[in-house]
């Protein structure tokens, strides 16, 4: 099975508070193969006054390192937005410069997550518009120009997206917009996020969160199987699960941020690495990739972490989250038979870097 392992640098530590290269050098030595680079970590690098510099930097450390810039993220806020003004800026101005920079860090791919611009501050009123059609032509203009220039875009449904916030809608974007270089990023968050699981609610689920789950991996299966979804247009996954809360996540919560979507304050503050039942995991991260991958998904599997804890100012903060993902990843590949090398923890060798026997399907 030609799965690859990578992990997001945000995941790692928060960006400006622990280096770029740290993180970098600490994925490799764990295992990882592959980087989905947040830009974000480009901006609070020591080159803050050049982006490309920055680029350059950063690309030369992941070449001496052998790990692979999985995708530039991400490119927020783009699609359907009412203010036409404002899709003009970001394909004229912040489009050509995204190029320029994944060029620079030799990855074809840029990831759009769907659009959740929160309405306007002073008014009230509603940034976006949920019209399918106007949301279709936007893409399609950003996939055009892509081509042109030799990029790939993978569109991601947020469990809190104003309006695309399931896989099946994600989906049904990028069929609409039909270009080869225009895919999909399938996340077990997100996905369960949205109809599994409620932060709100003092259970952490929904009323019918087991029934939605099935109905929904179902669709995936059966869609799948009849061509209507295709799987090489699933141009990765990421795999992450989510703390089952102590109490609801309303406004005295710690969490809370008036004006965000309760699962976006959920999202940030509380994820977690798959497997993670010590600390609260709860999220059926394990059947989603079963089916994901018994559907026939190969390529990158990215571990996208969102948490308090990668707040933590703490020098070692990168490493014990690289630590604990690759530790995960371990756990996915034993508990679902995946016919691929792993691996061992670096003290298992003494510091260095060794495999562990194959686990076969």
């Amino acid at each position: 099975m030609a799965l690859k392992i990578g992990i997001p640098t945000m995941s790692l530590g928060r960006p400006g508070l622990h280096s770029l290269d740290d993180k970098l050098h600490v994925a490799a030595q764990h295992g990882f193969q592959g980087i989905e680079l947040f830009i974000d970590d480009l901006v609070q690098t020591r080159f803050n006054n050049s982006l490309l510099k920055a680029a350059q930097h950063t690309s030369a450390v992941c070449k001496s390192l052998n790990l692979t810039v999985i995708c530039l993220q991400p490119f927020s806020f783009y699609e359907g937005l009412l203010d036409r003004t404002q899709t003009s800026t970001l394909l004229t101005q912040k489009l050509p410069l995204w190029f320029e920079l994944a060029r620079i860090l030799e990855t074809d791919l840029i990831q759009i997550p769907a659009n959740f611009l929160p309405t306007d501050p002073e008014t009230g009123a509603p940034r976006t518009s949920g019209d399918l059609n106007l949301i279709v032509s936007d893409l399609k203009a950003l996939a055009d120009l892509g081509a042109e220039q030799g990029f790939r875009f993978v569109y991601e449904a947020l469990c809190w997206s104003t309006h695309i916030d399931t896989w099946e809608a994600a989906w049904a974007v990028v069929k609409a917009v039909d270009r080869s270089n225009f895919g999909l990023c399938l996340d077990s968050f997100n996905l369960a996020g949205r109809i599994y699981a409620d932060p709100a609610h003092p259970s952490g689920k929904t009323a019918t969160a087991e029934t939605d789950l099935e109905t929904s991996l179902k669709l995936l299966r059966d869609s799948a199987k009849s061509g209507d979804l295709d799987i090489k247009k699933i141009f990765y996954i990421q795999l992450v699960d989510g703390e089952r809360l102590s109490a609801p996540l309303d406004q005295s919560h710690p969490f809370y941020v008036a004006g965000q979507p309760t699962r976006m304050n959920w999202s940030r503050n509380a994820r977690l690495f798959p497997c993670e039942v010590e600390r609260g995991g709860y999220l059926p991260v394990l059947k989603i990739a079963e089916v994901l991958f018994e559907i026939g998904f190969e390529g990158w599997v990215s571990l996208e972490l969102f948490s308090r804890t990668c707040a933590d100012p703490d020098p070692s903060t990168p490493r014990l989250h690289a630590e604990r993902g690759m530790e995960s990843w371990r756990k996915i590949v034993a508990a679902l038979g995946l016919g691929i090398d792993v691996p061992a923890p670096l003290a298992a060798a003494g510091g260095k870097q060794v495999m562990t026997v194959q686990h076969r399907l």
